[in-house]
């Protein structure tokens, strides 16, 4: 970690006193904290949307039962194989399913894979976790 720089930021008093009730509820220490975080999160995001190489989870809930949605499932793993590094396959019941893809890639084509995955039919719900490889993050 480097060096810690001290600035000011100038803010309404309505926007503060918001922001000051939401880090306690999220449990912050200090505003500083909570501060780096933002900043944090909206780099991650810049790092996603400037296609640089990102990290992530995809999360699926789909029905077992659905007539060849596994070996859609699998074929666009297969067709995307340098962008998932990990999966975990989950019986939730007789009916539903949980997959969980770890993927790795430039943020628009991790996006795109999330995108088409979410899309099949029998797949109930789908979320793409997004993050950084931490390379680029102090």
């Amino acid at each position: 970690m480097g060096r810690i720089v001290r600035f000011g930021v100038s803010m309404d008093e309505e926007l503060l006193a918001r922001f000051d009730g939401l880090i306690r509820a999220l449990g912050y220490a200090n505003r500083s904290e909570a501060i780096r975080d933002l900043v944090r999160e909206r780099l991650v995001r810049h790092e996603w949307e400037e296609g640089e190489e990102v990290v992530g989870v995809i999360v699926l809930l789909y029905d077992h039962h659905k007539r060849e949605l596994t070996d859609e499932l699998i074929d666009l793993q297969h067709h995307h194989h340098g962008l998932v590094i990990a999966t975990m396959h989950v019986h939730l019941d007789p009916d539903n399913c949980l997959e969980i893809l770890a993927v790795r890639g430039p943020g628009p084509e991790v996006q795109r894979l999330a995108e088409l995955l979410r899309s099949l039919k029998g797949v109930k719900h789908g979320q793409l976790a997004a993050t950084s490889t931490g390379r680029k993050l102090p």
